[in-house]
């Protein structure tokens, strides 16, 4: 089952990877201004920063393409261990660009915006690495569902959540998938049907995100704190962990102990799950492969 999993997360980074035609670093309107995206990378830890924050960072087409591609570079390097989302300006993300979805686009281009959303916020949970969401500001709509995708999420005080399509005469059906499954059901319909936005600390108590600290700085040791731990464990180890949890997720009660149940004899048969026991018996720090080896069959 462990070789099950990462199997499917290696088809879905393959086949993004085919349909891709967008570069990582795609510009806004003219090749003079700021790319859409950033990327960082250093000690295993990716920093993605939303960087369109004069049109409050919208998950236009051309963002979610550079998001897309920022995700999935590299995304099967040992190298890589944790990615983490973040924004420019005062707005997280404000959800879609109005103006592509106009009557002017037409339907097909407008298929294409919410096939292209789905399609990284899927990309987000299917992914080895786990994704961490650093929220210092607004997070509206497709935003709101980005921030509910990720697997961790931090935010600030200040931060507040929202879907309010529902004031602009379209339902954030969309984004509704994602908070559906990070909030209880009638808190999620709440902010669907009134569009009214949520405080952080709200946000916290429904399980919105993980995490609220005080201000930016704290955020940014939150953030990295958080992504530090993770690159202590076993990169495969987290790989199929994660797997495993998205898939029981959506399975009943006894499908999805019969799902964890297989996927711990597969986590215990590979070398660096053996390593971890052996250095706990001997009281000392585990020395990981990082490899998928067995240490039995």
């Amino acid at each position: 089952m462990a070789q099950s999993l990462l199997c499917r997360v290696g088809r879905v980074v393959q086949a993004v990877r085919w349909n891709s035609r967008v570069t990582t670093r795609t510009l806004s309107a003219s090749a003079q201004e700021e790319p859409l995206t950033l990327k960082e990378e250093q000690d295993g830890i990716r920093r993605i920063i939303l960087n369109n924050p004069k049109k409050r960072n919208a998950l236009s087409l051309a963002m979610l393409a550079s998001l897309r591609d920022n995700i999935l570079t590299g995304v099967d390097s040992d190298d890589l261990r944790v990615i983490i989302i973040s924004a420019r300006g005062p707005v997280f993300s404000s959800g879609h660009d109005l103006k592509e979805l106009t009557s002017v686009q037409g339907r097909e281009y407008h298929t294409k915006v919410f096939h292209a959303c789905s399609e990284v916020m899927t990309l987000i949970q299917d992914i080895p690495v786990p994704v961490i969401a650093m929220v210092n500001g607004v997070a509206t709509a497709a935003g709101c569902q980005l921030v509910a995708s990720c697997d961790i999420a931090v935010a600030t005080e200040k931060s507040t959540f929202a879907t309010p399509g529902i004031n602009v005469g379209l339902f954030c059906s969309t984004p509704g998938v994602a908070i559906g499954r990070a909030v209880p059901r009638k808190v999620a319909m709440e902010m669907l049907l009134t569009g009214q936005p949520v405080s952080a600390g709200a946000a916290l108590r429904h399980g919105l995100v993980s995490r609220v600290v005080a201000d930016e700085a704290e955020l940014e040791e939150a953030a990295r704190s958080m992504a530090l731990r993770v690159c202590e464990a076993s990169r495969p180890v987290v790989a199929l962990g994660k797997a495993a949890f998205q898939r029981q997720m959506a399975q009943g009660r006894d499908a999805a102990y019969a799902t964890a149940s297989a996927v711990m004899v597969d986590n215990l048969a590979l070398r660096d799950g053996q390593e971890g026991i052996r250095a706990f018996l001997e009281k000392r720090k585990p020395t990981w492969t990082h490899g998928t080896e067995k240490a039995h069959k």
